[in-house]
């Protein structure tokens, strides 16, 4: 259902007065705000129909009245997409993207404390390391001599590290010779073939060659999908039931649920989620701003800001936005312009 100018203007000042101060809103105070025009006596009709049609709802121990699920959906839509950010987070985006450099996972994790930052909330950055991504360079360490670490990089700037024990000690000789047929097996290789590669050869180092390239391919396994959460720290201090910031936390040290939930938000075209849209039980009271980014190698991502369903819609969409924006031309162009 469309609302008219009027409903529209006072839903639109409800929703940010509560965003401002998180306490219900009076018609007193909505009448004196600059963008809303008409007497309380107005406001008190007009706020009883939007809570009848479902937009505001009035909790028992208050007069004022608060924006629902719906009421949100409509002032996130009413806002039009991603404004301008202010110019003292335009400057912090520009100084840190002026100054990003280094692997693919250090640059994520970087991102999501600059985006955490920027909208004092929780932040999220995931990655998905492309299937077509190759192995640049591969590394055996001795961590002891029983014990090895196989280290791989790949185009994409990602390290991969996964650690692995044999029986009886290698030699000097044998480690240097297995690190050889390694680098010739796997470097240039994809990420999707590692699985299927094989070390054939009689050389001394074979055995050992062999056992690090199941390691890789474990590594590339587990480690395709990326995840960097920043600023946990603060959903502590928006939430007054310490039952529900025990629940969201929960569901940010969950990789696959918040790889899952962020792709779902993408492909559904959504730029916002509030609340239910999220279809995470125990995020019903936060909301999801999300957008995607690129790289030339063809690994795709999400960025995106966790915090209450009263957040600062206009300010994140815009951070979100402007974030994706300036990581998405870092990564295909391999620097800023």
């Amino acid at each position: 259902m469309s609302l008219d100018d009027r409903k529209s203007a006072i839903l639109r000042a409800v929703v940010q007065q509560y965003i401002e101060t998180a306490q219900p809103v009076g018609s007193g105070t909505v009448a004196r705000r600059h963008d809303v025009a008409v007497s309380p006596a107005t406001v008190r009709s007009e706020m009883h129909d939007l809570e009848t049609e479902g937009y505001l709802v009035q909790p028992h121990t208050s007069a004022g009245r608060v924006p629902t699920e719906k009421g949100y959906r409509y002032f996130v839509d009413s806002i039009g997409g991603a404004g301008p950010l202010d110019p003292t987070n335009v400057a912090k985006v520009s100084e840190f993207f002026a100054a990003a450099h280094g692997e693919l996972e250090q640059l994520l994790g970087q991102t999501s404390h600059l985006l955490s930052t920027l909208t004092d909330s929780a932040a999220v950055v995931t990655g998905t390391e492309a299937a077509d991504a190759t192995i640049r360079s591969v590394q055996l360490v001795d961590l002891s001599p029983t014990l090895f670490m196989a280290v791989a990089v790949t185009s994409a700037g990602s390290v991969m590290k996964h650690t692995f024990e044999v029986e009886g000690e290698a030699a000097a000789a044998e480690l240097q010779d297995a690190g050889e047929l390694l680098s010739a097996t796997l470097v240039g290789s994809s990420l999707s073939a590692v699985g299927s590669l094989a070390v054939v050869s009689d050389r001394p180092g074979a055995a050992l060659a062999a056992r690090t390239l199941e390691a890789v391919a474990r590594g590339v396994q587990a480690e395709r999908d990326l995840l960097y959460v920043d600023g946990t720290s603060r959903i502590a201090n928006v939430f007054d039931a310490r039952e529900t910031v025990e629940s969201v936390l929960t569901v940010l040290e969950k990789q696959f649920v918040v790889v899952g939930l962020l792709k779902e938000i993408v492909d559904s075209g959504l730029t916002v989620a509030i609340g239910s849209e999220t279809g995470v039980e125990p995020l019903a009271q936060c909301s999801v701003v999300v957008a995607p980014y690129r790289s030339d190698s063809g690994a795709t991502g999400a960025i995106a800001v966790l915090g209450p369903t009263r957040m600062d819609y206009a300010g994140t969409v815009s951070a979100v936005a402007a974030v994706s924006e300036r990581l998405s031309r870092l990564l295909t162009e391999g620097q800023e312009r």
